[in-house]
């Protein structure tokens, strides 16, 4: 068996390299393994080390199948490296760092690339191998994403700072490539790790294009458009370049996933979602897997130019940061299981719902999704939407959508009782009772501040 001793992860890159005293041992041909549990078979999380954790069978195996050795005295945060896993992408970060570590004298390499969508696999082989990686290996994780990491968080209406549907953050458990390297901490408790932005001399992302032209590696920014871009199969995030100052508007030719909504057509197209205990499983009555049906809506929000924010974000780390985020599938997806909710759900159990959304919306912005609060959280969520069942009718015309019609065999939703037509089971004069004592406490402060 090959001994690997470092992953190196995109884009906040990092090399894990194992803790002094930690011997285990990386399969690497097991790196990125999709799971096997269906989506029917969904259950909530239930600890790190349990066997159905996704990330652990999609990244490490356990600790009885892994053997690191030790990093030698006087080498460095790197250790002596033998063999090094690259989360490739292609992008500009991880095709500079293939030649960077060649330059520090590491020894081997394999590029695994999680596809989660994308859509920019080819000539990536070829581009891996001429910047010195020895093997490129590629692993569809696309259903894997979307099932057990995109819909619980769309289940729970996990939406960080009002906008962002976390699109990167989901996607980071599913090929261990967390941006506070927390997931790993959690995986593998004996692995250090070097990130090579702490270390290396490239201060920005000019300075990463100037290294890859040196080193003959073709990247796909130039330093006339220089926007960093993160893509899978929920969205497309676009930072840097012009959106630094927060007077520019977006250009028209930036966005990758939807046209404008001035663009967008003149008819308007009616979508119907199907979901089953609080999760997507058909559009316009033909049921389809996870991924299939994310991309279908990816197309049909798309061309409406559905799923567009702009939004200044405050980072983990306490700075500001600007986003331009397209989600057009998401977000057709978000106001169809909201709008289920309505029937479904009673206004505490909703109140409650979105209160505990928030948290877990920021626990997996922060890279903490192994954390035990957050997999209770998502086992309430699981629980409490077990009758959001049913199918919601949008409207998409020029970047919105608009609720039409809904329809749950569990809606609390009656018509002869909320009628204002009938009253065999609720008498308008009921209310009059309930007012005067629903309003006494503003009666009681009246009385006070007027000396009654």
């Amino acid at each position: 068996m090959t001994q690997m001793n470092a992953v190196l992860i995109h884009s906040y890159a990092a090399i894990l390299s194992p803790r002094p005293h930690g011997k285990e041992q990386l399969q690497h041909h097991e790196l990125c393994k999709p799971s096997p549990l269906s989506f029917k078979e969904f259950r909530p999380r239930t600890s790190v080390g349990a066997s159905n954790l996704q990330v652990v069978k999609a990244v490490l195996q356990t600790e009885a199948n892994t053997e690191i050795s030790e990093i030698k005295k006087g080498a460095g945060k790197r250790g002596k490296l033998d063999k090094v896993v690259l989360a490739y992408s292609g992008g500009l970060d991880t095709s500079v760092i293939v030649p960077w570590l060649r330059n520090v004298n590491q020894k081997h390499f394999l590029d695994c690339i999680g596809d989660m969508g994308l859509n920019e696999l080819e000539g990536l082989e070829q581009k891996a191998k001429t910047s010195g990686a020895s093997q490129l290996v590629v692993k569809d994780l696309k259903e894997e994403f979307v099932r057990d990491y995109i819909f619980p968080c769309l289940r729970a209406g996990a939406v960080y700072e009002r906008k962002y549907l976390l699109g990167t953050s989901m996607a980071r458990p599913v090929i261990a490539k967390v941006r506070f390297e927390l997931t790993f901490f959690a995986l593998n408790p004996k692995l250090n790790v070097v990130a090579p932005w702490r270390e290396w001399d490239i201060t920005g992302r000019e300075d990463a294009i100037e290294y890859a032209k040196k080193h003959n590696v073709p990247v796909p920014v130039t330093k006339k458009s220089i926007y960093s871009r993160d893509r899978n199969l929920w969205h497309l995030s676009h930072e840097g370049d012009i959106l630094e100052d927060l007077s520019n508007e977006p250009k028209k030719d930036m966005y990758m996933m939807s046209i404008d909504s001035e663009d967008a057509p003149n008819q308007a197209e009616y979508v119907e979602i199907g979901i089953d205990s609080g999760l997507p499983v058909s559009v316009n009555g033909k049921s389809l897997s996870p991924a299939s049906l994310l991309s279908e809506l990816n197309e049909i929000g798309g061309r409406h130019g559905i799923g567009r924010i702009d939004m200044v974000e405050n980072r983990l780390v306490g700075m500001k940061s600007r986003g331009v985020y397209e989600t057009p599938g998401g977000t057709i997806l978000f106001a169809a299981v909201r709008e289920l909710e309505s029937l479904t759900l009673d206004r505490e159990t909703i109140q409650v719902k979105d209160s505990l959304a928030l948290k877990y919306a920021e626990l997996v912005y922060a890279g903490r999704w192994f954390d035990p609060l957050c997999e209770s959280m998502d086992a309430f969520m699981q629980k409490i939407t077990d009758t959001t069942t049913g199918s919601v009718t949008l409207k998409l015309y020029k970047g919105s959508v608009t609720v039409t019609g809904r329809k749950s065999p569990y809606s609390l939703y009656r018509q002869d009782i909320s009628s204002f037509e009938s009253g065999q089971i609720y008498d308008q004069a009921d209310a009059a009772g309930f007012i005067r004592l629903y309003g006494l406490p503003m009666r009681v402060r009246a009385m006070l501040e007027q000396g009654i």
